[in-house]
């Protein structure tokens, strides 16, 4: 009996329990790594407005933004379970339109318009072989059974991208920009020509789209080792780095870029010593 004296089970039966209603689909948590891409996706978007309107400093840092989302979003969707062929298809769409449509045409609107169709050439020739590493990409991961075992055989080959990766050849071919705001922040006239020059923008988006169609192993940094004595080296360079960063961006990214591209060489260097080592059976430490 209740308060009313009405007994528990008529009131049961008058007044039936609702039931909560269940949906269909993926969970939230799964849905978070697209949520992510597409915040990539605007960010790489929202460069390409800033480019026009002429704040190419709020640009740069848009695109900056996508690469950071792009380096987090695959990470996050394999932790939660949430791969997807939608999600790998929408990634590598965003990273087309962020990493290879808006440095293009960020560059061109910063100085290769000034001579017109010529100047347009190598933004479309990035373009296009952003989309072609891309592509190669995606087949890379449907290859057969066949080519995997074989893979497998070559285990140090997955600690190496083929080609430049695209968040970071969208870095290099920003670094004219890097250096020039650098130069406008100094007061430094010669960075600020050179920066603008047509000719030195071209060079740097062929390079960098060659770069990026190329078979050159690039150090992946996936499973990448570092010896215990230069630990401490190591977290007191990224700490003195992030400090440049905030006190003078600009300066920071060239130099990061620079020492990016320097890298490439050794980074072939390192990739041929492993095949030797394997294909003569000998163990060889990781790069």
């Amino acid at each position: 009996m209740n308060e009313a004296g009405l007994p528990v089970g008529r009131l049961k039966t008058r007044f039936p329990a609702r039931k909560r209603p269940r949906f269909s689909g993926p969970s939230f948590n799964r849905m978070i790594p697209n949520i992510m891409t597409l915040l990539g996706l605007c960010a790489g978007l929202t460069s390409m407005r800033y480019a026009l309107e002429g704040r190419f400093g709020a640009a740069v840092v848009a695109v900056l933004v996508a690469a950071c989302i792009d380096g987090l979003d695959g990470r996050l969707a394999r932790l939660l379970k949430a791969t997807s062929r939608f999600g790998a298809e929408f990634d590598s769409l965003a990273d087309f339109c962020c990493f290879g449509v808006a440095p293009g045409f960020i560059l061109y609107l910063w100085s290769l318009q000034t001579v017109g169709g010529f100047g347009f050439t190598p933004c479309l020739m990035f373009a296009v072989c952003m989309a072609l590493r891309l592509a190669r990409f995606n087949a890379a991961l449907e290859t057969e059974p066949s080519d995997r075992e074989t893979a497998a055989r070559h285990a140090y080959a997955y600690n190496f991208f083929t080609g430049v990766p695209a968040p970071a050849g969208a870095g290099l071919v920003l670094f004219p920009l890097f250096l020039g705001l650098e130069g406008r922040m100094l007061g430094v006239g010669w960075m600020q020509t050179l920066s603008r020059h047509p000719l030195f923008c071209a060079v740097i988006l062929v390079v960098t789209a060659l770069l990026l169609v190329s078979t050159l192993p690039v150090w992946s940094f996936k499973n990448f080792k570092v010896p215990r004595q230069y630990v401490l080296p190591l977290l007191l360079g990224v700490g003195t780095f992030a400090a440049v960063l905030v006190a003078d961006p600009w300066a920071a990214l060239a130099f990061l870029g620079l020492m990016y591209a320097g890298m490439l060489p050794f980074s072939r260097r390192s990739y041929h010593r492993l095949k030797a080592a394997a294909e003569a059976g000998r163990p060889s430490e990781s790069a």
